[in-house]
Order: structure tokens, then sequence, then C-alpha cells
């Protein structure tokens, strides 16, 4: 028999914290949350200090009873669920079920889950941390109030199965007021001049700054028939070179803000995914001989500290594989993010030693590439800077002044093992310029203006999403994902081209929120939110109190909505076709999955059709039907017939509307990592890639 029960969260869990433990500890799961405010009502007693009304989860009973009966075996029991407040709160609901005493030493965390670290935590088991406990249940309870309250409200006035949250509503109104100053913006012109140079055998080239030593902006193009006219012939000065060895530092270790920015980058994952798989590497992954070992420490976190012992393995590392030139000189200083709550370490390998090739056999693709890129962010930021030479260079002719700059590494100290992606791909190769003088003369070989006009501001990305919700400080770690996932799952929002544009749903909801319950979806009184949950934390504030204050002005509101909200008729909109069925107009229906086609004649007829979306280009097989986009199962987007079955034309690429000029082939658009590019199917013409 052991001696002693741990519990945690999941099953993979348990079984990596077992092996370490030895015989004498049981570590059983009790698979997530085991009490939860019922679904049935609100669960919140408003008149008795907002007291939860918790009750048992559905389904969770066997697993209750199997624990109870395993804690009364055992001589002590230990809670070692996550090291956050989720973690904490679930040890609380376990402790209350299992009648143990809160205040005793029942509590252990560690921040990831290796032999070490975990036997370290059972040295020095705590209380249950009652801060943390209250500051998640100030959280559940302020969803609880506004959800179950809002969300009523919309299903009576609106359509059934919306909801309104407090950090989800923020998030659809940053996705809103991006689309309203897409649709305001105004497009300006400008202009801008690019030349190439000769130098002897070497090219480069130089872009318009300006005139007699001032910048000058191209607005129009008489602006550049000016300049082009003042330049005379093609002998160019070479007015001034300035060259500097320019450092460049690597960026710390990943938060889970940072991680889902970096994964949707680089390997183009959903935040949901990225979470799913870090949770599988920090949970544990059987490695053969070596069984199963916790790979990344803990993924919910804001923090890019690390430990002291991580980084000397760190610099040990480095050294023994790369040369002591590439070991950082002294200890970075971390930059503190003034939302962070720093109560656990950045995300980070949890050896420096295991490199991703090594343990590449007993991983999944997917897990193999978040593992190498964590290691790998992690491994950079402990090394040395990168050294840069740049030069700069001014070419002039009657007052006319081009510029070029270029850049050559000298040493690549953390290059070498990573580099941070940006949004908009930017080439991290050299752009090297000849070697010249001041006073030296070069010639144009050709000078080319473009035409441009200004571009709206993008609409946001989930990463972008993320990274904007994190500087302003909505949310936590670990809301970040399901808050995507929401407003997605309602249909506020849909994803085209992996940036979210907001459906009229959305917009309805959205417009509904801000008339009569502004402060739910005002950013700063959100932010304000999470700096009270974090008051809690620290034992600075009762959750009680935080909650009061939010709720007497909510009920205010929400007693004014409804008496005052009125109806909204979400208008079926025509869908230019007639059913087949019964001859009736077919029209435009919102779903709970987004919109479809559906017979007017409802409920007498019930035809029902998806929406596609012709993109202008016959069938390549049949000749007779059009191609249109459809989703996979898995959401992805393919090209087939209309026709289908009788035509089984089907494609991943898009397919465009002109022939292959080689051949008179189907012509693709082909998807790249940096943008996409035509090609033929049927030979191999193929055009230069755009981004």
């Amino acid at each position: 028999m052991s001696d002693y029960l741990v519990i945690v969260e999941s099953p993979a869990k348990a079984k990596t914290i077992e092996r370490y433990l030895g015989k004498k500890y049981k570590v059983k799961a009790s698979m997530g949350h085991v009490r939860d405010l019922p679904k049935s009502q609100m669960g919140v007693d408003i008149n008795n200090g907002y007291e939860p009304k918790y009750i048992t989860i559905r389904g969770k009973g066997p697993i209750i009873k199997e624990l109870k009966t395993a804690a009364k075996k055992a001589k002590k029991v230990f809670l070692a669920a996550d090291p956050d407040r989720e973690g904490e709160a679930i040890a609380w609901h376990l402790a209350n079920m299992l009648d143990l005493d809160i205040h005793s030493d029942c509590r252990v965390v560690f921040n990831e889950i290796t032999k070490d670290a975990v036997k370290e935590s059972f040295q020095h088991p705590r209380p249950i941390n009652m801060n943390l406990v209250d500051a998640q249940q100030a959280r559940r309870v302020l969803d609880r109030l506004v959800g179950y309250n809002i969300s009523p409200l919309l299903w009576k006035k609106v359509k059934k199965g919306l909801s309104a949250g407090r950090v989800q509503s923020v998030a659809l109104r940053l996705i809103i007021d991006r689309e309203k100053e897409i649709k305001q913006f105004q497009p300006e012109e400008y202009w801008t001049i690019q030349a190439e140079f000769v130098k002897g055998n070497e090219t480069f080239t130089a872009s318009f700054y300006g005139v007699d030593g001032q910048k000058l902006e191209l607005k129009k193009e008489a602006d550049v028939a000016a300049i082009l006219q003042r330049i005379n012939g093609n002998h160019f000065t070479v007015t001034s070179v300035a060259k500097k060895e320019r450092k460049r530092n690597p960026v710390p270790p990943f938060t889970t803000s940072s991680l889902q920015q970096e994964a949707a980058r680089k390997l183009n994952f959903r935040t949901k995914k990225t979470m799913m798989i870090a949770q599988q590497l920090y949970e544990g992954i059987d490695l053969g001989s070596e069984g199963t070992v916790g790979l990344i420490t803990y993924m919910r976190t804001d923090s890019t500290r690390v430990s002291e012992s991580a980084r000397q393995e760190a610099l040990s590392y480095i050294e023994a594989t790369f040369g002591k030139e590439f070991v950082a000189q002294e200890k970075r200083k971390e930059k503190k993010n003034a939302n962070a709550q720093d109560a656990h370490e950045a995300i980070r390998p949890t050896s420096a030693f295991r490199e991703p090739e090594k343990v590449k056999p007993y991983l999944t693709r997917d897990q193999f590439r978040l593992y190498k890129l964590i290691w790998e962010r992690f491994i950079a930021s402990q090394m040395a800077a990168a050294l840069l030479d740049t030069m700069s260079i001014e070419l002039e002719n009657e007052g006319v002044i081009f510029r070029a700059s270029g850049s050559k590494v000298k040493f690549p100290g953390f290059m070498k093992v990573y580099v941070e992606g940006t949004d908009d791909q930017t080439d991290e190769q050299d752009r090297l310029l000849p070697d010249l003088q001041e006073g030296e003369t070069v010639f144009s070989k050709d000078i080319e203006p473009k035409q441009h006009f200004t571009q709206p501001p993008p609409r946001y990305t989930e990463a972008r999403l993320v990274k904007t919700l994190e500087e302003l400080g909505i949310g936590r770690p670990s809301t970040y994902a399901p808050t995507l996932d929401t407003i997605q799952k309602r249909n506020y929002v849909v994803l085209e081209n992996k940036r979210f544009v907001p459906t009229e749903l959305g917009e309805i909801v959205l417009e509904l929120m801000l008339e009569f319950f502004p402060e739910i979806i005002d950013v700063e009184f959100t932010a304000k939110m999470e700096k009270n949950l974090d008051e809690i934390e620290e034992g600075k504030v009762e959750w009680v109190k935080v909650v009061d204050e939010f709720y007497q002005e909510f009920e205010k509101r929400l007693q004014t909505a409804e008496k005052e909200m009125k109806e909204v008729e979400i208008k079926d909109e025509p869908a230019g076709v007639d059913c087949e069925v019964c001859g009736s107009p077919m029209v435009y229906k919102m779903g709970r999955f987004g919109k479809f086609v559906a017979c007017s004649n409802f409920p007498e007829c019930r035809n029902t059709k998806p929406i596609v979306k012709e993109i202008g280009v016959k069938c390549p097989k049949c000749r007779e039907g059009n191609i249109v986009e459809r989703s996979s199962k898995k959401k992805r987007i393919f090209y087939g017939c209309d026709r289908f079955p009788q035509c089984d034309f089907v494609s991943w690429d898009k397919p465009l509307a002109r022939p292959c000029p080689k051949c008179g082939g189907l012509l693709v658009e082909k998807k790249l990592k940096k943008g996409v590019q035509v090609q033929c199917t049927a030979c191999d013409y193929e055009e230069a890639p755009q981004s």
C-alpha cells in the first residue's frame, strides 16, 4: 500500500510524476476541475456576500469517489495541481471535498516536471494560498455575473446561443474598431524613386531622399517629373559615407503571449493549437530509456525570468557547442512588463542539453516544431550579441539626394541559433554595398519612379490580437486562447486569410453592448479589473469588495437594458436564386455556424444549402461547371467544381482564369511561406513570388 496520495489534473502528468516519486507515492488525476458553478442557474448568492454555490461537475462523481477512497487509505495527501490561480483553485476544491485542512502543508508546486524539480517541491510543501484562490474565485464570479445576466438578454433581443463576457467583448471591440478604421480610410497617393547604380563591376540600389539637404516627400507625379528633370546626366557624387558597428541583442525567452505570436508567424499554429501542444510537452513525453520527462517549463506565464541554474546550464551548453565567444558576457536585465504577475519563469526547455534533434524520434511533427522553437529561443537568449558592420551613403546630382544602406554580419552571436520572426517577414540576409569613398563618382544605370497609395491598418491576426490584448493589460496568459476561440464559435468574427473579420452578428452585439454596458467593453475599465484581480492575489484587497464595486453599477445598467433594449431583427437577404424544391425565393440566413442559404417558404419547405463562393473560373476538367471555394472538415480552403459529384475536379491551390502562356494549361496560385506564386499544373512555367 502507498503511504502518500498525490493528486494532479491529468493522467499524463500523473504518469510522469509517479515514476519520479517511487513506490511510497500513488499519483491520481482529478481530470481538471471537480466543482464549478451550476449551468442551470446563476450560482452566486448576491445577497450573501456573493457566495458561490459550487456543485460537483457532471460525470466527476466516480472520480471523486475514487479519490476519497484513496485519501482515506493514505497517511498524507498532497495536491499538485498547476502553479497558477486555476491550479490553486483546483487544489482548494479538492481539499474541501476530501476534508483536508487547507492550512496544513498539503500543497506542492513545481514549474517543470523533471525529477529534480518534483523531488525538490515535495521537500517544501505549503498551505493552500487563499489569495490565489480568491483571485480565481473573483474572476469566476465576475464572469458569471456578466455572462449569466447579459447572455439571456441577447437571446431574447437578438438570437439564441449568444453570449457576452468581459474579455471576449473587448477583443470583439478591438476587431470591429479596426474594421471601421479600414472602411473610413482614405488612401493617399505618394511616389518613390529607386535607382540602380554601378561602381566598377558592382551594382547597388538607392532610394530618393530629398533635395538641397532637405527630405522631400513626393505626393504626385508632377513632383517626380520635377526631380527627374533636375537630374543632369548619370554621374552621381558620393557626398557621405558612414560606417558603424551595430550590436544586436537577442530577444528574451518566451512568455505565453510571445510563444503564441511566434508559433503563429513561424509555424502557422493557431493559439489553441500552440497551447495544446505546449501542455503535452510540459506534462511529459516518453523518451524511451530515459522514461517520461517534461520537456518544457510551465506554459502559462507572463514572465521572462530564468532561474540561475537554468541560465548556468545554458551557458555551459553554449560554450561546449559554439565556443566561449558565443556566451553572453553578463546576465541580461529583464524588461519588466507592467502587467506581468511574474509568478513563474519564462517558457524554456527543462534541459539545455536536450537538443531538439535528440528528442525528435519521440515527438510528433508538431511537438518537435514547437519544442525546437522554444529551445532555440531560450538558447539564443543566453548567447552573445550579434555584431553587424553597417554602411549608409548619400549620392548627389544637382542637389538631388539618393540614399542607400547596407549591412554585413561581422559576428553572428545568437543569430547562429535563432532570429525572431516578424509579421511582415522582412528578409534577414545581408545587404551589401560596394566599398565607396566620399568624393567618388558612381553612375546611375536605371532610375525607376513608382506610384503608391497609403494602405489602411491591417486586420488583426491571432498573434497581433494577443499582443494587443497583452499590451493593453486585458486578460492573462490562461485567457488569450479561450477568448479567441469563443468569439469565433459565437460567429461574432470569422478568419479570412488568417485575419479577423467581424460578422453582422458581431457588430449588432457590440452596438448593444456599447449602448447599455459601456464599461464591459471599455479597454481601460477591463484593464483596471485585471489589476484588481492581481491585487486580490497579492492580498491587498478583499475579493468580495472588488466584485461588489463592479456589481452595484452593473445592476443599474442591467435594469435599464431590460426595460429599454429593443429586439433586433436580423433580416434575411435575398440570395438571388429560387428554391429548386418549391420555387420560392432563397434567402441568406444566420445560423449557429454562420450564414447559409435557405428557402423563404420555411417551415413548409426546409431546403437549405451551404454558401459557395465562385472565383470566376470555369472548371478545367468538365468545361461546364464553375470553380467554387469550399472548406474541408478541418476548415482548410480548397477548390472544386460546382457540378460535383458529376465532376470530381478538386485543387488545394486556387485556379486562375488566365491560361498558361507557355502551354495553355491551368495556372494556380500556390501559397508559399512568404506569399504566393503563380505556377502551371501542366508544365514548368512559374512566375516570380509575390509577398
